[in-house]
């Protein structure tokens, strides 16, 4: 029984939902998403309640509830509120900044690396080592991360490159010599 695909979602004041067949439109100060559901999970709008029914109880319409009733729910929470992903650059030189809406990297490459950021993707650099992602939508916030960190990976001996700021990079030691 699915405990997360049971809990109705409210809706915030200044969200507005819209429901037509199997395609919900969120609309709300930060922006607008619009995703089609699976056509097996009944998805009814009560005033300022959601609810998710499924219509029995197989494993693939068990998986289904709770995934529906969460993706519905990050749609809310994103345009109410918007989604951040912090990077840091560690490693001597190594710096970001942004040019217009381009963030640019020095990575230790002979070449700096240029990245544009995708619709509806905001890049903030606070200062060279930190770089904020921002967006309404947080399976692209989270795949522009990782494509970001994906450019120079952290490295595990001196713990030089791009991570996620809640991440820990577990340190190897070096080569130690034979005494």
């Amino acid at each position: 029984m699915s405990r997360i695909g049971n809990k109705p979602i409210t809706i915030p004041a200044g969200v507005e939902v819209t429901l037509d067949g199997n395609v919900i439109t969120v609309k709300g100060p930060k922006g607008t998403l619009t995703k089609e559901l699976h056509k097996n999970m009944e998805v009814s709008v009560n005033g300022t309640e959601i609810t998710v029914k499924r219509p029995d109880d197989e494993a693939f319409n068990r998986s289904l509830h709770g995934l529906t009733r969460t993706l519905i729910n990050n749609m809310i929470e994103g345009v109410e509120k918007q989604f951040s992903r912090t990077l840091e650059v560690n490693g001597v030189g190594y710096r970001a900044q942004l040019k217009g809406k381009k963030l640019v990297m020095n990575l230790g490459y002979s070449h700096p690396v240029e990245m544009d950021a995708p619709e509806g993707i905001t890049f903030e650099v606070p200062n060279p080592n930190t770089i904020i992602i921002k967006g309404v939508d947080k399976e692209v916030v989270g795949q522009t991360a990782a494509v970001v960190r994906t450019k120079r990976p952290p490295e595990v001996y001196r713990g030089k490159g791009i991570k996620y700021a809640e991440e820990h990079i577990r340190r190897k030691e070096g080569k130690a010599g034979k005494k």
